[in-house]
């Protein structure tokens, strides 16, 4: 099992974080790269595969609980639940093949809630930004 699957419970073909580049209290980055396989370039779109907005949200969200789960600060049998999700800005396509770095700020970390901000970068240029809020419990 790799180091992101004991940090998150989710799986290919729904598992969007490759590497936690960086972890602390403030800050987290991590990246992935979406290959050509990925399950929803079939359809979204077939003559020209586009990563959907919705799963750049996602990576990120999935970006900032791995890397709290990496610093110990969220336990290891508990799950999170995206509940909002504001703030959202879709500014550069990505595409088959690209790598994207997502950084992401905690802005408030309870034992039942956790809120932050990302944004996701395709080499320097900014692809995606968004602020979200998760519910943590137990399976």
């Amino acid at each position: 099992m790799s180091e992101i699957e004991n940090l998150l419970p989710h799986r290919v073909p729904f598992l969007f974080v490759d590497e936690i580049v960086q972890a602390d209290k403030e800050r987290i980055i991590a990246s992935h790269v979406f290959t050509e396989k990925e399950f929803f370039f079939a359809g979204h779109f077939p003559r020209y595969p586009v990563v959907p907005g919705v799963i750049l949200v996602e990576t990120m969200a999935q970006s900032g609980g791995a890397g709290l789960r990496k610093l110990g600060i969220l336990p290891g049998d508990a799950l999170f639940f995206l509940a909002s999700v504001d703030k959202v800005k879709f500014r550069r396509q990505v595409r088959p093949g690209d790598e994207v770095r997502s950084e992401i700020v905690n802005l408030r970390i309870s034992p039942k809630m956790v809120k932050q901000s990302g944004k996701a970068y395709v080499g320097e240029e900014l692809a995606a930004e968004a602020e979200w809020m998760c519910l943590v419990g137990k399976p």
